[in-house]
C-alpha cells in the first residue's frame, strides 16, 4: 500500500492539478462539466468558488502530487461534500483505504460531522472502497451512487 499524506491547498494553487489532469479522460471523470484542456481561472470562478471550499493534494512518500480531492460546504456547515476525486493511476491500487482515512480526517479538521459524496457506480474500486470504508449508500440514479458517512 502507498505511503500517503496530504497538504491543504491553501490559497489555492491549481497549477499542480492541471498537470495531474492533462487526460480528457481523467479531467471528465474528476468533473464532466469542466473545460478540456484544464482551466485554473474556470476552477476558481466555479467549482472552488465557496469561501469554506477545501481542497487537498494528495502526496505521495517523496513528497509529490499524486492526487486531489476537495470538501465543498455541504447541507450546513456541519456537511462536508467529498468531490473532485482522483488518484494517479501509480498511486492506485489498496490506496482506497488510506485515502479514505486521509479524507475522515480532513473533514473533522473542517469540523464536519458527517461526509457525502456521489460515485459512479461503475467505477468499483472507488465504490468498494466507500463501501469498506462504512459510507452507506442512500440512492442511485442516473448512474450515479449517492453515500454518507457520519463521523460521530
Amino acid at each position: 500500500m502507498p505511503d500517503l499524506t496530504i497538504r491543504k491547498n491553501a490559497p489555492f494553487e491549481l497549477e499542480t492539478l492541471s498537470e495531474l489532469l492533462t487526460d480528457a479522460d481523467d479531467l471528465a471523470l474528476v468533473n464532466p462539466n469542466a473545460k478540456h484542456p484544464f482551466d485554473p481561472q474556470e476552477w476558481v470562478e466555479k467549482w472552488l468558488n465557496e469561501p469554506d471550499d477545501a481542497s487537498f493534494y494528495i502526496l505521495d512518500a517523496d513528497g509529490r502530487a499524486v492526487g486531489f480531492f476537495a470538501l465543498r460546504v455541504g447541507v450546513g456547515p456541519e456537511v462536508r461534500h467529498l468531490t473532485y476525486v482522483y488518484v494517479a493511476e501509480a498511486a492506485r491500487g489498496g490506496a482506497g483505504a488510506q485515502m479514505a482515512a486521509l479524507v475522515e480526517a480532513a473533514a473533522r479538521d473542517l469540523g464536519a460531522l458527517t461526509i457525502t459524496l456521489k460515485v459512479e457506480t461503475d467505477n468499483e474500486p472507488a465504490f468498494n472502497a466507500y463501501v469498506s470504508a462504512g459510507y452507506e449508500e442512500l440512492s442511485r440514479r442516473g448512474g450515479m451512487a449517492t453515500m454518507r458517512l457520519d463521523l460521530g
